[in-house]
């Protein structure tokens, strides 16, 4: 592999053998070098495949202009994360953790406190991505001699959260939000007795997948069973006239909606919730 252009010491493009390009990174791998020049393996640390970006060039001028160590610190992060979780993230979350870790760093020299509005919709909806953002401070603190606040757990749960959606930081925090509101609908109407726990779980999964749905993807698309609508609507008249209150607010704030066959599956669910945990 030979270096097409030299980003920085620290950064350089090539191609592979189908010609994609790629953008190398390692300590002092573009030092002295020009284009034509041989890539010295044993400096390689991380590889980007630009295959499929929109902004080729932006992405190169953005890690170039970020420190290599915090890069290094992103990337263990990274892999700690598709290996425990077991995901895919897009390439960009290289660029917009490490930023984040270096702002996040320049404001705890400043003495600067930081609050994530977010912080226990992140722990509630995604504790696994916040358990990596748990581990994140813990690699932190270890490298840089930096405690952040718990609060960066959440924050850097979002990011990584961002890069398994494919989304931005907007969308994430639009689609928490009404996950959020969505889950504390269903709990008023379902009062569970003090002390008594039922898993959130499955509920939780489900607004997921119909949060993500609504703000990230088109309508789905199939034959609407209209009978079966129908008798749910019938026979579970209390938990379909909860689904459609909320589908009516999310209709409202934020101007999309549920299908049919989405409104019959949460129906069935909460009527099973009430009959498990409220007998």
């Amino acid at each position: 592999m030979r270096i097409e252009k030299v980003i920085n010491n620290n950064i350089i493009s090539a191609r592979d053998n189908q010609g994609i390009e790629l953008v190398v990174m390692g300590r002092g791998i573009g030092f002295g070098k020009k284009p034509g020049s041989e890539i010295a393996e044993e400096k390689i640390e991380k590889i980007f495949r630009l295959e499929n970006m929109d902004d080729k060039e932006q992405f190169k001028e953005l890690l170039a202009s970020l420190p290599i160590e915090l890069i290094r610190l992103s990337t263990e992060i990274i892999s700690y994360a598709r290996e425990n979780l077991e995901i895919s993230l897009n390439q960009n979350v290289y660029l917009t953790l490490t930023d984040h870790i270096s702002y996040a760093l320049e404001r705890h020299r400043k003495g600067l406190k930081f609050n994530n509005v977010l912080y226990d919709e992140v722990k509630l909806f995604y504790p696994l991505e916040y358990s990596v953002g748990h581990y994140a401070l813990e690699l932190i603190e270890e490298k840089t001699g930096t405690r952040l606040e718990e609060d960066e757990a959440a924050s850097i749960a979002l990011h990584l959260i961002n890069g398994e959606l494919n989304t931005a930081m907007g969308t994430t925090f639009f689609m928490i939000k009404m996950m959020r509101e969505m889950m504390e609908i269903i709990e008023r109407d379902i009062p569970i007795p003090n002390g008594r726990n039922y898993p959130r779980d499955r509920l939780i999964s489900d607004l997921k997948q119909l949060a993500n749905r609504l703000v990230s993807e088109e309508p789905i698309k199939g034959r609407r069973d209209k009978k079966l609508y129908e008798f749910v609507k019938d026979n579970y008249i209390q938990e379909h006239n909860l689904i459609f209150g909320i589908n009516s607010y999310i209709e409202s704030e934020y101007q999309c909606s549920m299908t049919e066959e989405e409104q019959i599956y949460l129906t069935l669910n909460i009527k099973r919730m009430k009959d498990l945990y409220l007998c």
